[in-house]
């Protein structure tokens, strides 16, 4: 290596665990916070395991609630967890593992009770102020499963719970894991893990006899709708890449419901929330002559078969999402958000004051987790009490926890009534490869966990994690790879780079390697144009399809020619390259699945009927790394709780 750009030769660390930890969002906190309870319990055994959380980022601002939310968007309450279960299969259209779901709501209370009692304030009714949550204080509700929250510093509140229970000797921040290793005498198990800091020139391995993959979902593989001087904007966090499914899919993790998406109807160009403006400020859309749009188009909610997942006035996310596209489609847009209508009904017995503190909450339901919508308003003098604001659909992402069920194939609960035997076949929470577990956006087929059901899942997680630790403990980890053969890969990037970078005189143009930006750049075009994207207003057909698979097979070979001139491009180097193997995946599903599944979301055009003869199953797939060929079936899907 040379130093020229910075580049030595790195240290090399090498450690073994007994659990590892990837992740440092909601669902790694949570379990972080549960697991030490668990191994205190193992040390009353005699056994003493060694855990460590390892995480891209900075814990207090990691994962998808790094800036803050206005809500929690899980909580029961007066709920029953079976109530939640029919809410979000109906949501996902009928297909969801209703046992993981019902696990995350018999759970997620408690950690909610958890969040108030360490600091997080939490909105209360009228004559409730000041009385907790457990102790009998009604929150106020902006939907029946939400509750409104000052939350700012939410994420700061819960890593810090978390990184007092681990103890900061346990804690590696800023190492970014990018490749899981299988066992040497067993392909099947996990055995290790490798990274790199983004700050120093060190390489990290791990090994270990079980991990936690909690590292989010995917942003970026769509091109988003916000270009030039607005690049990098975007409803999901930027740096989650789809590394979960891209590193648990390459050492064999079965994955399931690929093909869901979410597409997120949002404040235009600054991706603002509109679920506080919907439920709590009672506000109604309409397309550009005013008219309610989701009444017009009732009509439609009962072709294709979508009718059998619309109850009363209820619809799924992506349904709506098919409404708003449709009038767009018809020449009716743009599509509002009558805001001052909202706020002058609100307003109508307040006093003065209390309109006062009503626009502020206006402002601050933004304040609290989407600045940058803020921005927008203050940069196009809008006032929301006096103006409408334009509401659009967002480019797709990948994820597992909000409104979307995209994932890994998971084991759940083995208490949960009529759970049949293929929903179970071990630890809870534990994929299809020995040791490696997963929670939050990494668990598929099991949605609306939002950032309360992604610590709870991380909790849940963590009891099992400890559980197969001590049920291995006299196994040694022997990873299939060498030390030598991880460094070399993990560096190839940088390789490429030192190797070429005087072949020409402009670093950026060279038939050597390619950036990681222009790489990024490939990949969105593809997917936007070919695979459901905003361009194509989210149709694809097999035709479209078939010229993805060959373009992302190319983009796979031009993967290995990613360069790096520093560490932060290697960083995005290897974030690229799981945001490609995620997108291969989701092509390969939204392939094999011939029908209509989600509307709103994508749209097959050549199988634009929902087929519930033939399709309510789980679409799960599997990677092979020697071959680099991807299998897909179909997975029998279970009703557990009744309509």
């Amino acid at each position: 290596m040379t130093e020229e750009y910075g580049f030595g030769n790195p240290e090399i660390i090498e450690e073994e665990v007994d659990i590892l930890l990837i992740g440092g969002g909601m669902a790694a906190c949570g379990a972080g916070f549960e697991i030490m309870q668990w191994i205190e319990e193992a040390r009353k055994q005699g056994v003493d395991l060694k855990v460590k959380l390892v995480d891209k980022a900075a814990m207090d601002r990691s994962g998808a609630v790094a800036q803050g939310l206005s809500a929690i968007n899980t909580y029961m309450g007066e709920n029953d967890p079976s109530d939640y279960v029919r809410y979000v299969r109906q949501d996902l259209m009928g297909i969801v593992r209703e046992d993981l779901v019902f696990d995350v709501g018999r759970h997620v209370d408690d950690s909610v009770h958890n969040f108030e009692k360490w600091g997080l304030p939490i909105w209360k009714q009228p004559g409730d102020e000041g009385k907790p949550l457990a102790d009998g204080g009604k929150p106020v509700r902006s939907g029946r499963w939400q509750i409104m929250i000052n939350g700012e510093s939410y994420k700061w509140i819960v890593a810090e719970a978390a990184k007092k229970s681990l103890g900061l000797e346990n804690i590696q921040e800023r190492v970014f894991i990018i490749r899981l290793v299988t066992d040497k005498n067993d392909p099947t198990r996990i055995a290790g893990a490798a990274g790199f800091s983004v700050r120093d020139h060190k390489l990290y391995i791990y090994r270990f006899k079980c991990c936690l993959m909690a590292a989010g979902g995917a942003v970026n593989v769509f091109r988003p709708r916000s270009v030039g001087e607005g690049t990098g904007r975007a409803w999901y966090p930027v740096w989650n890449a789809g590394s979960t499914y891209a590193m648990a899919a390459e050492v064999g993790a079965e994955l399931t419901l690929m093909e869901n998406r979410f597409v997120p109807a949002r404040f235009k160009d600054g991706y603002g929330p509109v679920g506080a403006w919907f439920l709590l400020f009672k506000a109604q859309a309409m397309n550009a002559a005013g008219e309610d749009y989701q009444t017009r188009n009732a009509d439609l909610l009962q072709k294709n078969g979508y009718g059998k997942y619309v109850k009363g006035h209820a619809m799924g996310t992506c349904l709506r999402n098919h409404l708003m596209m449709h009038e767009m489609k018809e020449g009716r847009g743009p599509i509002f958000m009558d805001t001052p209508t909202a706020m002058k009904n609100l307003a109508a017995n307040m006093t003065p004051r209390e309109i006062k503190h009503l626009e502020a909450e206006a402002w601050e339901d933004f304040l609290d987790m989407t600045i940058g919508q803020c921005g927008v308003w203050a940069g196009e003098n809008i006032e929301p009490d006096k103006e409408m604001s334009e509401l659009m659909p967002t480019e797709p992402y990948l994820l597992g926890s909000h409104a979307g069920c995209a994932g890994i194939w998971c084991s759940g609960p083995d208490d949960v009534p009529g759970t049949p035997e293929h929903y179970h076949w071990g630890y809870n929470r534990m994929t299809t490869v020995k040791g490696l577990f997963s929670a939050g956006d990494g668990v598929g087929a099991s949605g609306h966990k939002f950032s309360s059901g992604s610590f709870t899942e991380g909790r849940i997680a963590a009891k099992a994690l400890v559980k197969f630790a001590m049920d291995n403990r006299d196994w040694k980890p022997e990873m299939e790879r060498s030390v030598d053969d991880l460094v070399q890969e993990i560096y190839r990037p940088v390789r490429n780079f030192l190797e070429h970078k005087d072949y020409t005189t402009a670093i950026d143009i060279n038939p050597h390697y390619i950036t990681p930006k222009m790489f990024q750049f490939r990949l969105q075009k593809v997917m936007d144009e070919y695979v459901a994207g905003v361009s194509t207003m989210y149709q694809t057909n097999a035709a479209m399809l078939k010229v993805a698979e060959k373009k992302l097979d190319m983009l796979r070979e031009d993967s290995l020619k990613m360069r790096a001139k520093d560490l932060h491009e290697l960083l995005r180097a290897w974030e690229n390259y799981h945001r490609l193997f995620a997108a291969f995946a989701h092509m390969k599903h939204i392939q094999f699945r011939e029908e209509t599944r989600y509307p709103g979301y994508y749209y097959r055009t050549d199988h634009l009927d929902l087929d519930d003869d033939n399709w309510r199953c789980f679409v799960n797939s599997t990677y092979n790394r020697d071959t680099g060929e991807w299998s897909l079936k179909k997975v029998d899907w279970k009703q557990l709780v009744k309509e």
